[in-house]
């Protein structure tokens, strides 16, 4: 549980690796700096992408059950 507090908000992630991403454009870095920040965007990239896709399932979630009550006449 106390890892996703340590774990950046997604928008601190696609902040971060927008940054990266401009750095290695660019082509100024070493090639061991290159790799290492290659890697780091690499692992941004799948946290950013498993954090919509648990934001798309939540959101599929909601919608389900919201069309269920609307069937069931349940709105609150």
């Amino acid at each position: 549980m106390t890892e996703d507090k340590n774990k950046p908000s997604f928008e601190t992630a696609m902040t971060e690796l927008e940054t990266i991403v401009q750095k290695l454009e660019k082509g100024d870095l070493p090639l061991e700096e290159s790799l290492e920040a290659f890697k780091k965007g690499i692992e941004l990239s799948q946290y950013c992408q498993q954090s919509l896709n648990k934001a798309e399932a939540t959101v599929a979630k909601i919608m389900t059950e919201e069309g269920e009550a609307l069937l069931d006449g349940d709105l609150t």
